[in-house]
């Protein structure tokens, strides 16, 4: 079976954490902050982690070898 390919643009958007989950920056922070709310701006602030659904497609479709880590946890937790 020939390798499969991880999608660029993922590799430099997405870091997966040592437990298999996906982290990422926040949106809407990088040009006319005038015009948003403080709170806005302070939750936007850092990374987050991505909720289960999203990062089940994000692993599937656009890291496939990032799948590894995430199912060894997966498979620790259930036995």
């Amino acid at each position: 079976m020939p390798k499969m390919k991880t999608h660029s643009s993922a590799k430099k958007r997405f870091k997966i954490t040592a437990k298999g989950r996906v982290k990422f920056k926040q949106a809407f922070t990088s040009h006319m902050m005038m015009n948003k709310p403080k709170s806005m701006k302070r939750k936007a602030r850092g990374l987050t982690t991505m909720s289960e659904v999203d990062e089940r497609i994000i692993l599937r479709n656009s890291l496939p070898y990032g799948r590894k880590r995430r199912s060894k946890i997966t498979k620790k937790t259930e036995a």
